[in-house]
């Protein structure tokens, strides 16, 4: 009973219902913390960005200089590797940073240790001649990125009050897809010349962080109540989540699979225009510049306008299910046509698909937590499946190649994301509102309300929506009567 009435007395409204892991309370937070709101836009910019371009684009070069004839297994190798490490370090660092006391924090320790190893062992990689040695040092960036990830998001959780953690998700959904489009886009001018790129992505994780850590501010909690390390704080908080947590390991289980699904496209986009489509290595670094700047954009776009929209509908499971159904939909293109175009039409609804994805989906990861106090294990556990799924995507995509040739990686793309989709529907925790119920009451609010300034452009948009609709599903009607 004692349980149920603390679980009350915590409990905080939000879009998805009743939400018990807020630290911070809507009434102490009045105002959007944009200086937090920023320092969450570049988060991602700090770690997955220079990284996750070097895995991408200059290590497939490099080992493509010093190893043509095994360049592909080389990959999947590298990506064998710092899954095993992520699986292990991603967890653990963010278990670590939850009972971390210091008077930098808790979660600063680890982001500005994580940043100086990625830093340092990206210079000792862009001057290494063999790919055994690259694959070692690795490990060493692998756990230095997971170290990062695991601390940096859970800030939200830690900083943010529950009615704006939507809108600062979209923050760091937005900064999310500029990393991942932004930075691959950079790292394609450098294939030419790949040590140098290196340095440069090695440089960008430096500064980033540091403008990162000087807007987030994160203070000292050395007055916060030291966990006690015996079998109970053990089980908390350096295990898997067992109580109230279907929700979560759908959430989980959904992102793992849609990253896969997209990882394993991405893993080889330098290998799919030059080995599959035919290009040369100057076609395909001006065609990997196009991708990702469709990809940048477009993206962006959506992940500016799918969280204020989500907030607007108060829904954020039905936008999350439709962008990973979209990223699979996008594959069709290149399954089915070897032209550069295709894979551009790729990145056009993959990009749709991302942007709405990063916007929604950190809301929607927030409000499925089982506990603020784990949220560092817990965020690290969906970030690992994030890391993870892109080090699979890749090891599962150098197998498939070896085995079926390119095209294959298409169809298990399509597989892995409705999967991930499914599994992201499943959730019943986060309300879902029928599509017919949806445009009816928005309907009514357009009739029976007054809009204001700060609305009207959105709800004006959602009229004329309605109205298409509308008349498709009349003139539905009037063929089947005729």
């Amino acid at each position: 009973m004692a349980k149920k009435d603390d679980l009350e007395k915590d409990a905080v409204k939000t879009s998805v219902g009743v939400v018990t892991n807020a630290k911070i309370k809507d009434e102490e937070q009045p105002k959007l913390p944009w200086m937090i709101s920023s320092a969450m836009f570049l988060a991602p910019l700090c770690w997955y960005g220079p990284i996750g371009s070097t895995r991408s684009v200059l290590i497939p070069q490099l080992f493509a200089q010093l190893d043509p004839a095994h360049k592909v297994w080389a990959v999947g190798i590298l990506a064998t590797v710092a899954s095993i490490v992520g699986a292990v370090t991603n967890l653990l660092f963010g278990a670590l940073s939850d009972v971390t006391r210091t008077r930098f924090g808790k979660r600063k320790p680890y982001i500005v240790l994580g940043t100086i190893a990625i830093a340092i062992s990206l210079v000792v990689i862009a001057n290494m001649k063999s790919i055994v040695a690259i694959i070692a040092i690795w490990i060493v960036a692998a756990a230095a990125e997971n170290a990062i990830a695991a601390a940096i998001y859970p800030q939200i959780s830690d900083r943010v009050a529950p009615k704006w953690r939507g809108t600062v998700s979209t923050f760091y959904g937005v900064g999310f897809t500029i990393a991942q489009q932004g930075f691959a886009l950079l790292a394609a001018q450098f294939l030419g010349n790949v040590k140098f790129g290196i340095y440069f992505m090695a440089g960008c994780t430096v500064i980033l962080a540091i403008i990162h850590e000087l807007l987030i501010q994160e203070k000292g909690n050395l007055d916060e109540p030291k966990v006690k390390f015996d079998k109970d704080s053990l089980k908390k908080y350096f295990f898997f989540p067992t109580h109230d947590a279907r929700d979560f390991y759908l959430a989980l289980f959904g992102k793992f699979f849609m990253v896969v699904g997209s990882t394993i496209v991405t893993t080889f986009l330098l290998f799919l225009f030059t080995d599959y489509i035919g290009q040369n290595t100057k076609q395909a670094g001006g065609s990997i510049s196009i991708f990702s700047s469709i990809m940048l954009f477009i993206g962006v776009f959506f992940a500016l306008v799918g969280g204020p929209l989500a907030d607007k509908l108060g829904r954020v499971k039905a936008p999350v299910v439709i962008a990973t159904f979209a990223l699979g939909a996008a594959a069709l293109f290149p399954l089915f046509v070897r032209e550069p175009w295709a894979m551009f039409a790729y990145a056009v609804i993959a990009a749709f698909g991302n942007g709405l994805y990063n916007s929604v989906d950190g809301a929607l990861n927030m409000d499925v937590l089982p506990s603020s106090d784990t949220a560092g294990k817990d965020l690290g556990l969906i970030n690992l499946a994030n890391t993870l799924g892109q080090m699979l995507g890749a090891m599962v995509a150098s197998a498939i190649v070896e085995a079926f040739g390119y095209g294959a990686i298409f169809v298990f793309a399509i597989a892995m994301e409705f999967i991930g989709g499914v599994s992201i529907a499943m959730i019943k925790r986060v309300k879902s509102l029928p599509l017919i119920k949806l445009f009816i009451s928005l309907w009514k609010e357009r009739l029976n309300s007054n809009l204001d300034n700060e609305n009207l452009e959105l709800t004006s948009l959602l009229f004329d929506l309605r109205i298409f609709f509308g008349w498709v599903v009349l003139l539905k009607k009037a063929k089947k009567n005729n």
